[in-house]
């Protein structure tokens, strides 16, 4: 009888940690809607959790080297999504995929922010979202927080595993905050995007030897007062010094930080992502 009785115990005890495991896994579930060709949505997903604190910007400059994740733990990251309906650009292997990263200003829990500027914000003007090329994806950055590099390469493979990518052109741009986050992706997987345009960022220098085999369009002001011109000037020189021989640098004389208005605006910028792909 005492047997019996720790046995029922053992039983309701592993039905319990079973039921509890699977409670917290649906807590952890995300309950998307099928996003329909040129309709910029609003979509989750769950990510390993992007470690490192704060990031204030101005002089402080942003160590992505020391935003690593927590593969143990994850977390719900929200991010646009925008599926096109102009196929012009669609080969045998899917859509080219443009990765767009906003600045500090549209930081926290409000993702219509994200629509501020640039990609994600012609994603949700019918007439321009009609000759939008790119599948793109417009991540928000939560609190306070800075671009994990390694948070957003687990991003794009989510997106690569669920929709029609050509995984030979991955393209990543972004603005200020975001411009350090598009150095960062190039230095984290320059086996996974084709070519980036970062602007108005920078990087330490030192990550220059892992960026020479990524095409780089970059841009930045040169009386810019949020983010130093020299950032992107001094990592320009260093990842060319580098060995890398694909590097754009555009200057706005006089200029200060909202390069991205006609940055954005001019066509020649996308041709030149799509002119580039990997060799798989």
């Amino acid at each position: 009888m005492k047997s019996l009785t720790i046995r029922s115990l053992f039983a309701a005890t592993a039905l319990f940690v079973v039921a509890n495991a699977a409670a917290i896994a649906e807590e952890t579930q995300v309950k998307n809607n099928e996003p329909k060709p040129g309709v910029q949505v609003v979509q989750e997903a769950v990510l390993p959790l992007a470690l490192g604190g704060e990031w204030t910007g101005g002089d402080a400059m942003p160590l992505g080297g020391a935003n690593p994740v927590d593969e143990t733990k994850t977390e719900i990251v929200k991010y646009l999504l925008f599926l096109p309906t102009d196929e012009s650009a669609k080969t045998d292997d899917g859509f080219p995929l443009l990765l767009f990263l906003h600045g500090a200003g549209e930081r926290g829990d409000n993702i219509e922010a994200v629509k501020t500027h640039g990609p994600p914000k012609f994603c949700d003007n019918p007439e321009q979202a009609k000759t939008w090329r790119f599948i793109t994806v417009s991540p928000q950055v939560k609190g306070a927080r800075f671009w994990s590099p390694r948070q957003l390469r687990s991003l794009i493979e989510l997106i690569c595993e669920k929709y029609p990518v050509d995984r030979s052109r991955i393209y990543v741009t972004g603005l200020s905050m975001g411009g350090f986050g598009t150095w960062g992706v190039v230095a984290d997987s320059p086996d996974l995007v084709a070519a980036a345009a970062p602007l108005c960022g920078g990087y330490p220098l030192e990550f220059a030897e892992k960026m020479t085999k990524t095409p780089i369009w970059a841009f930045h002001g040169t009386a810019d007062g949020a983010v130093k011109y020299e950032y992107s000037r001094n990592l320009v020189d260093a990842v060319r010094a580098a060995g890398n021989n694909e590097v754009k640098f555009t200057t706005y004389p006089g200029a200060n930080h909202d390069i991205w208005t006609r940055t954005y605006a001019n066509p020649a910028l996308y041709d030149w992502l799509l002119s580039h792909k990997l060799d798989k």
